[in-house]
């Protein structure tokens, strides 16, 4: 995630042996902030008629997956630039509401008001000829009707696979409401049966909720929920796990973090990205990256535990911490609140109760001490949240825990878990039939060994 509204604006190099005076001043790149606004605070970047090259030492970020020498553009008279990726990270370009990314070595034409994402995600500049737009169409575009859905590029690594994904933006919601648009009277009669769907307001609590998408009509956002719908109220320790963590965009998302006196971030953040989160996060932030045991991989989950006067509040959710996933993406979270558990009583555990703490205990956050008030002095572990009663849970809790696991941790995390809870479960008569739903990402080349293993 990167800087969030970090815009940039780089000198751009010339190439050739002229100097930019004595060169046709073709066009402009635009720095944009993560929300696609131009931000006035820096200088339009003028390019000349020729080659002029982007890289590390033009652009001032700290992020070395930039190259010294990331691209190349080479501007026209026509207005038209053709961009060249130079550089071993790919970069993605949009045009209109189509996004391509480019791998290294490739070359793509570019027209005026086309956007580059330097990395995908990350480091947004709009290309503006000088004279406006003169040709509406690059020779090389790509358009996606209906039929198509979307474009995969061929080639992906599965990092690059990630990158693309985590890159969608407000496109994506355009494109969505231009096609309800168009079809509105061919869809109508489809879409009335979801028109007046609600679920009961005493079983909200206990159902997966999808997360508020900007640019759908305000029925279709019934029931769902905002980041501020889930953290709020008197939150007196906050823990956010997550991949992604854009910290400028998270506070001013949901403000009620900044009142919260203890916030631990579990993430999987690192290089630049990771050395901006350090310089500023509040000071009662505490940054943790999970270790691995392993040399490949990454800390994926996302989650969040908020501890109340009254209890904790734990959410699964489906969405990285980054603007993009809470606003334009079909993104949704699973949320039950849970009581304190009377000190007097004898109560036992439950099997929630065992998923959560495990898990807890494997991330490995430094302990630290709270004073809650009305309440104690607590030391903030994977064992303190066995103070709570999760009787009442709805769920299980699958956790995925890298490393090589034998003996009784076999069937402690990921899939061998899941067979494991499945085999527990009693169903009723009526469903004892019915087949079972899978839905995963990222799992084409160990889906189906997996799904054996389920069966078995």
């Amino acid at each position: 995630v990167g800087p969030p509204a970090l815009s940039l604006h780089s000198a751009l190099k010339q190439s050739n042996n002229s100097s930019m005076a004595d060169s046709a001043q073709i066009g402009f790149f635009i720095p944009l902030d993560r929300n696609l606004k131009e931000d006035t605070s820096f200088p339009k970047i003028p390019f000349s008629q020729g080659p002029n090259v982007v890289g590390r030492d033009s652009v001032p970020v700290t992020d070395k997956r930039l190259s010294r020498k990331h691209l190349t553009i080479n501007a026209s008279l026509d207005g038209s630039a053709d961009v060249l990726v130079e550089g071993t990270n790919p970069i993605v370009v949009r045009s209109g509401d189509q996004r391509k990314k480019l791998l290294s070595r490739q070359r793509l034409r570019i027209k005026h008001g086309d956007v580059i994402e330097l990395i995908p995600g990350h480091h947004f500049f709009k290309y503006v000829a000088s004279g406006g737009e003169k040709n509406t169409e690059s020779p090389n575009s790509w358009r996606r009707t209906k039929n198509e859905g979307t474009k995969v590029w061929e080639g992906e690594a599965p990092s690059q696979k990630r990158m693309r994904r985590v890159s969608e933006d407000e496109a994506s919601a355009r494109s969505l409401q231009a096609e309800l648009d168009d079809d509105s009277l061919a869809q109508e009669s489809s879409l009335e049966a979801f028109r007046h769907f609600n679920v009961p307001n005493d079983e909200l609590p206990l159902t997966f909720r999808l997360l508020q998408v900007q640019g759908l009509p305000a029925w279709a956002n019934t029931s769902s929920v905002s980041i501020g719908d889930v953290i709020q109220g008197n939150v007196l320790i906050a823990i956010l796990s997550n991949y992604m963590v854009d910290i400028d965009w998270l506070i001013s998302a949901c403000p009620t973090l900044e009142k919260v006196p203890q916030v631990l971030v579990i993430h999987g953040e690192g290089d630049g990205t990771l050395e901006y989160m350090k310089r500023n996060k509040p000071a009662n932030w505490i940054l943790h990256k999970p270790p691995l045991p392993i040399s490949y991989g990454t800390h994926h989950s996302k989650a969040m535990l908020l501890v109340y006067p009254r209890g904790v509040r734990i959410i699964v959710h489906t969405a990285n911490l980054i603007y993009v996933d809470w606003n334009n993406k079909s993104q949704g979270l699973w949320m039950q609140d849970f009581p304190w558990k009377d000190q007097s009583s004898s109560s036992k555990g439950c099997g929630f109760e065992s998923d959560l703490i495990d898990y807890l205990s494997a991330l490995k956050w430094p302990e630290f001490t709270s004073n809650l008030p009305a309440l104690g002095n607590f030391s903030i572990n994977s064992s303190f949240f066995k103070k709570f009663d999760y009787s009442n849970a709805v769920v299980r809790l699958i956790a995925s825990v890298p490393g090589y696991h034998t003996g009784p941790n076999l069937k402690k995390w990921g899939h061998m878990k899941l067979r494991t809870v499945l085999q527990e479960c009693v169903f009723d008569k009526q469903f004892q039939k019915s087949p079972l739903v899978y839905q995963g990402l990222d799992l084409v080349l160990s889906f189906d060994p997996m799904l054996l293993t389920l069966q078995r």
